[in-house]
């Protein structure tokens, strides 16, 4: 089973997406099951992971009530106030819902120390202690911070979004790599190939450039633990869904067993995901 484990849906009509504006050209529409199938189809993707585009746990109610009618959608990645004083009260009650599997709280938008304070640590030690899946949205300033995070706590069942934004373009392998070297040495952490295509309209970009720094993420995590994600409707931004399947083809390299394979399409994140499919 192929699975792409991240993806979003999103309609313009709801208002606490806050970035989701004119502005941001072409992904200013409404992206919903009926634009995606078909592309799934095509690139025979059985299953997606929904992930939060919002931090509030309204959407993350809209996502699993598509979850419940759409057969594509294997699971939901969430958003819950993980400063909150009901935090586990949401958690908990969301947990009751079959298609919750995780939870992303949006640290791209906060603080590079916001995931290190006292509430925060003490509400992930809940999840790691529960062996509850994390999505870590980070960038580059986030690495040193994520890396004392899980020396805190180093049984964290977490995964890296996006290899953490390397400065692809660029072509700047370090500190980039030494540091996702470091996360990748805490086990229970693995690492999306996913949004490794530019985030900014037809910006330029090819599977030879973007190639050394999937390699480099392998390489640190395994084959046990990569996966791959489309990013989509992000992706539109500088590629279509189909380029997005071919480049995570570019970037196994090397000899790959049957098996690897299927575990690096869907595989790996059925197992972190705890996914029943």
């Amino acid at each position: 089973m192929k699975i792409d484990s991240h993806q979003h849906y999103w309609l313009t009509s709801r208002t606490d997406y806050g970035w989701l504006q004119p502005s941001v050209k072409r992904l200013y529409a409404d992206y919903m099951p009926d634009d995606l199938r078909r592309l799934l189809n095509a690139n025979g993707i059985d299953k997606t992971i929904i992930v939060q585009a919002a931090p509030t746990v309204a959407e993350t109610e809209f996502m699993l009530g598509i979850a419940r009618e759409e057969e594509t959608v294997a699971g939901v990645v969430g958003w819950v106030d993980l400063t909150a004083p009901d935090f586990e009260q949401d958690w908990q009650r969301l947990r009751e819902e079959p298609y919750f599997v995780g939870i992303r709280p949006m640290i791209q938008d906060l603080p590079s120390e916001w995931i290190l304070q006292d509430i925060v640590v003490e509400r992930l030690r809940i999840l790691a202690d529960e062996q509850f899946p994390l999505d870590l949205q980070a960038n580059l300033r986030h690495l040193p911070y994520l890396v004392q995070l899980l020396e805190q706590i180093p049984h964290l069942r977490a995964v890296v979004d996006h290899l953490a934004k390397p400065d692809i373009p660029a072509g700047m392998l370090e500190p980039w790599g030494t540091q996702m070297e470091q996360i990748a040495s805490f086990p229970n952490v693995m690492c999306k190939l996913s949004g490794m295509v530019p985030g900014t309209l037809d910006e330029p970009w090819t599977n030879e450039g973007i190639r050394p720094f999937a390699e480099r993420a392998i390489e640190a995590f395994g084959r046990k633990r990569v996966m791959f994600g489309s990013d989509w409707p992000v992706c539109l931004l500088s590629a279509s869904y189909d380029q997005t399947v071919s480049l995570f083809e570019a970037c196994l390299t090397g000899e790959w067993s049957e098996e690897e394979r299927a575990d690096a399409y869907g595989g790996n994140a059925a197992r972190f995901y705890r996914l029943n499919v």
